[in-house]
């Protein structure tokens, strides 16, 4: 079996080309739980799947995370998958990738620059305290695509300085809040200065911190333009893994367009032989 390992801003996915492989879908939750393994396998955040377009897009992408749950969309991974797609042939400069959140167009800016379109805002709430052991919290809840990614975006002053452990507690806490029937990624997020925004996520699915999500800087990004701490050009969000940059497109207060922009990098593609996939 083929596969390639990307990561776009150290956000880590493994790429199975099924086209070529023809295997079953029933068998890819338990394979992205083999393979995103860190030590036992290749290691990875998520897995991502080419298979057949069904609604006129250039191939559709299923995007699994690495406990083995289906996720409605990703979006480092669909700048990963947009290279993966133009260096294969399955696409050119321009692509309209299916997912299950809804089509995601994507370009070529340079050899590893790729830019995406995000699902549009299906929800989004600027005003949703959640309460967590007493504490109320200044969330917003942003979905993204239809069905939607749900994300939890919750100021925190002092991100950077705050220690990991009380994050990933706050974090777990967020993530499974009643408040979110679906769950949710949850995303801190701290306005440094001037254009300086420093985040962290949570991911659901990974059930811990990443080192960067596009959905995420999306979602971060669209919610301080609709306030107005960010013009919503050019958006820098700084992660542990690099920087995304983002532009929100508004009418009134809704958001019409959201870009991602940021790096991808082709780590390792090869034959794999681990003799313990459950195949």
């Amino acid at each position: 079996m083929q596969f390639w390992k990307m990561n776009g801003a150290g956000n880590d996915f493994i790429i199975l080309n099924n086209l070529q492989e023809g295997l079953s879908a029933d068998c890819f939750p338990a394979l992205a739980r083999r393979l995103c393994e860190r030590r036992l396998s290749i290691g990875a955040d998520g897995l991502m799947v080419v298979e057949r377009p069904q609604s006129g897009g250039d191939y559709r992408m299923l995007f699994y995370n690495s406990d083995g749950s289906a996720g409605e969309m990703c979006g480092n991974g669909a700048r990963c998958i947009c290279r993966y797609g133009y260096e294969i042939g399955l696409a050119g400069e321009l692509q309209r990738v299916e997912t299950t959140a809804g089509l995601v167009t994507g370009r070529r800016i340079t050899r590893r620059q790729y830019k995406i379109e995000l699902n549009r805002p299906t929800t989004l709430r600027l005003d949703y305290p959640v309460e967590v052991d007493g504490k109320t919290y200044p969330c917003s809840y942003v979905e993204l695509g239809d069905p939607g990614l749900p994300h939890a975006v919750v100021p925190l002053p002092g991100l950077r300085g705050r220690p990991e452990a009380e994050l990933f507690a706050l974090g777990r806490k967020l993530r499974a809040h009643p408040a979110f029937p679906k769950g949710a990624n949850v995303n801190f997020f701290d306005v440094e200065g001037p254009g300086r925004i420093w985040e962290r996520t949570f991911e659901r699915g990974v059930e811990g911190f990443t080192y960067a999500c596009g959905t995420g800087t999306g979602s971060v990004a669209a919610v301080l333009t609709l306030q107005g701490a960010v013009s919503g050009r050019a958006v820098a969000v700084q992660m542990t893994g690099g920087e995304l940059v983002v532009d929100v497109e508004r009418r009134g207060s809704t958001v019409e367009h959201l870009f991602l922009t940021g790096p991808t990098n082709m780590v390792a593609k090869g034959e794999l032989t681990d003799e313990e996939l459950p195949l």
